[in-house]
C-alpha cells in the first residue's frame, strides 16, 4: 500500500476517532450548529483571493491536525465542553478531507496538495 492510501487512511481513523469525541464530550451543541461548525474550516479556501502563498498558508493552517487537537485540548483544559466538542468537530473535519484524498495545499496552486493532485487535470475534457 502507498503512502497515500495510508495517510487517507489515517485520515478516516480521525474522522471517526473526532466523532466519537464529539459525541463523547456533548457539549450542548444542537445538530444543525455542529453541521455549520464541522464544515467552517472550508472557509478557509476564501484566503486564495490574497494569492496562492496565502491561501495555502491560511487554508493548511485550520486543516492540520494540530489545530483540532488544540482547541478540543484547550476544551478539556479549561473543563469546557463545548470547546471541546468544537475541537473534536474541527478535528473531524481535517481527518474527513485527508479520507477524502483533499490534503494540506501546496502554494504552488489550490489544486496541488501533499496527496497528489485533486480536481480534473487540464487534458480531460
Amino acid at each position: 500500500m502507498d503512502t497515500v492510501s495510508w495517510q487517507r487512511i489515517e485520515g478516516g481513523l480521525v474522522f471517526l476517532s473526532a466523532l466519537v469525541l464529539f459525541v463523547y464530550l456533548g457539549g450542548g451543541i444542537v445538530w444543525w450548529l455542529a453541521i455549520i461548525v464541522f464544515l467552517a474550516p472550508d472557509i478557509s479556501f476564501a484566503a486564495y483571493a490574497l494569492g496562492p502563498k496565502v491561501g495555502a498558508l491560511l487554508y493548511n493552517l485550520v486543516h492540520v491536525f494540530a489545530f483540532g487537537s488544540i482547541v478540543l485540548a484547550a476544551g478539556v483544559a479549561f473543563g469546557s465542553p463545548t470547546l471541546s466538542a468544537l475541537g473534536a468537530l474541527w478535528l473531524a473535519h481535517s481527518g474527513f478531507d485527508r479520507m477524502l484524498g483533499y490534503g494540506l495545499k501546496s502554494p504552488e496552486a489550490f489544486n496541488m496538495t501533499h496527496l497528489g493532485r485533486i480536481g480534473r487535470r487540464s487534458s480531460e475534457p
